[in-house]
């Protein structure tokens, strides 16, 4: 079984970034994949982006291709959500998952663990 727990949010202003942190407890956390999700006010859950257990394939939303970038490092157990050029429309409950089967899905119910998600607010 794996433990979530998301870190690093808060408030920025347009323009600005963030780094969202995912840490993970459990021995077999190197072997899932990684996935971020965002939830805004009123809003259904998002995919954002996910990446492999080894890292070394990524998958964004159209949306945040090129502005946002996810990396882990399993001696840390930790992932990390690096987020640039933030807007107003990126403010949400930042969500990270694991899904155990090692795939990078963008579904919400592929995924077997979550965390309770950490606040980004972006301010115009």
């Amino acid at each position: 079984q794996v433990q979530l727990v998301e870190s690093g949010g808060g408030l920025v202003q347009a323009g600005g970034s963030l780094r969202l942190y995912c840490a993970a407890s459990g021995r077999t956390f190197r072997s899932y994949s990684l996935g971020w999700f965002r939830q805004a006010p009123g809003k259904e859950r998002e995919f954002v982006g996910a990446v492999s257990w080894s890292g070394g394939t990524t998958d964004y939303a159209d949306s945040e291709k090129g502005r946002f970038t996810i990396s882990r490092d399993n001696a840390k157990n930790t992932v990390y959500l690096k987020m640039n050029s933030l807007t107003p429309e990126d403010t949400a409950v930042y969500y990270c998952a694991a899904e155990w089967r090692g795939y990078i899905r963008r579904q919400i119910g592929g995924y077997d663990y979550w965390g309770q998600g950490t606040q980004v607010t972006v301010s115009s």
